[in-house]
């Protein structure tokens, strides 16, 4: 099994304060850091949130975004230059800037992003100006200079070395003005069509993808809410449907499976929400079966 380095990394620079920050904790508390082989362990501390929405940007806290990302790019850029697999505890989804800062800064990378949302909206058609909401357009290059162009690095990952799975706000995202994913080279495929197809040719398929075009390796992202809301309530922005623990497992396994995969972010997840911590026991158990080493044998067969 890889040798796994873990950054906590507990913002809410891209989302409000309320409980995602405590994320770490709760996996903690768990049992997750005794139940993978742990080498190191790390906290990045982010800034203090500011409420207002950015004038010139219309989003929230872009500079605080900045400066954070660049401190947690250094951060896993030293993991990876170990040899080690950063596993990254946030935290909201803008955790991802600071996680492809990194690997844009050393290669070509794609991203395997597992998320409920596209998270794909300009900031003016945001409801919000959370990052939160478009974390895959800022790592896509889309949005403002300031956190899109860090490093004059934009984009971050190219379109056609990402793949968005199991989002079910397509609805939600036509009504409130979103740009639209489907419009660009991201490969994209949404729960239903997981359901339809089956989980296993789903994820390989669409990892195949990414892979076929020479990368030097893909990040994973995983937002709690791409679960079914009936086992993952402890969420910001609740939306019926999901993936079963079960699904998550196999989704990380066979993604897991492949010497390809670097690095990991977990995101969104809300402990305030989870008063007896029954939640994120079943999303820990998840997550390491998702890691047992059994599991990475499955592509030695076919070389992913």
């Amino acid at each position: 099994m890889r040798n796994i380095a873990i950054i906590e990394a507990p913002s809410i620079l891209g989302l409000k304060p309320g409980g995602v920050e405590k994320l770490p904790e709760a996996l903690k508390a768990q049992g997750l850091l005794n139940r993978i082989p742990i080498v190191s362990k790390e906290t990045i501390t982010p800034p203090v949130y500011n409420p207002s929405r950015d004038t010139k940007t219309n989003i929230l806290n872009p500079e605080e975004i900045r400066d954070f990302s660049i401190r947690l790019a250094d951060a896993i850029q030293n993991q990876h230059e170990q040899k080690r697999f950063p596993l990254v505890l946030g935290g909201d989804c803008s955790i991802i800037i600071g996680c492809l800062l990194a690997l844009r800064r050393v290669g070509r990378y794609g991203l395997f992003f597992i998320d409920g949302h596209a998270d794909f909206y300009q900031p003016e058609a945001s409801p919000t100006g959370e990052v939160a909401d478009m974390d895959l357009a800022i790592v896509t290059g889309r949005g403002p200079e300031i956190i899109t162009n860090i490093e004059n690095l934009r984009p971050l990952v190219k379109d056609e070395d990402v793949v968005a799975f199991g989002y079910r706000d397509a609805d939600e995202q036509i009504r409130n003005g979103s740009q639209e994913i489907k419009a660009t080279d991201i490969h994209t495929i949404e729960l239903s069509e997981i359901k339809n197809i089956g989980l296993k040719e789903s994820a390989t398929t669409e990892l195949q993808k990414i892979l076929k075009n020479g990368i030097d390796g893909f990040w994973i992202h995983l937002d709690a809410d791409v679960l079914d809301d009936a086992i993952m309530p402890a969420v910001e922005y609740r939306m019926l449907g999901g993936l079963s623990f079960e699904e998550l497992s196999k989704t990380l396994s066979i993604l897991l499976a492949s010497q390809k995969a670097i690095g990991m972010s977990i995101a969104i997840f809300d402990p305030t929400l989870d008063k007896d911590g029954t939640i994120a026991r079943a999303f820990v158990n998840s997550l390491v079966k998702g890691f047992e080493e059994k599991e990475f044998t499955v592509k030695k067969k076919n070389q992913l």
